[in-house]
């Protein structure tokens, strides 16, 4: 049985890295969307599928740290845990994504991103002229070597790795 001084240590330790994961994670979606809306960068298919771990993850994060205030434990170390999952198969689409930009591999053959809807004959001949194809194999847009989806990765596996310690940290021990 572990004090409760140690127990306490551990969950401030994990409520922290919690913290600190749904700071990042909710900087991180904010920044992709003033991209899209301020910056102008239209995200591709595969770039809207690895924000849903982002949409997903924060209000989870929020909640685990809800649930680790109230002390239970057990449950805010599933969600930690599952938070976590969710970052690291979003680390695979990312890859995935980074590898096709740099033609390590076939990217999908079908991506291309919505236009906006006609209501008008006029419009439909508009739009026609100003379609362009976003391509998920394409970097729109690179820093230090990494595009978006390399970001990705990178931020997605900070995520993974800090959730799971703080599901390690938060899982009640039976010792």
């Amino acid at each position: 049985m572990t004090s409760p001084a140690i127990r306490m240590t551990a969950g401030t330790e994990a409520y922290r890295i919690g913290a600190a994961m749904l700071f990042v994670a909710f900087a991180v979606i904010c920044a992709a969307l003033g991209f899209e809306v301020i910056g102008g960068y239209v995200p591709c298919p595969l770039c809207l599928q690895q924000r849903y771990a982002y949409y997903a993850g924060v209000p989870l994060l929020f909640l685990a740290l809800v649930l680790l205030s109230a002390d239970e434990r057990q449950w805010a170390a599933f969600i930690f845990l599952a938070v976590s999952l969710f970052f690291l198969a979003n680390a695979g689409f990312g890859i995935y994504q980074a590898g096709a930009e740099w033609k390590l591999w076939a990217g999908p053959t079908t991506c291309a991103t919505a236009q906006p809807i006609a209501t008008s004959a006029g419009d439909l001949f508009k739009n026609l002229g100003e379609t362009s194809v976003i391509r998920c194999d394409e970097a729109a847009w690179r820093f230090l070597g990494l595009s978006f989806a390399g970001w990705n990765v990178l931020v997605s596996l900070l995520i993974f790795g800090g959730c799971l310690k703080a599901a390690h940290l938060t899982a009640p021990k039976n010792h």
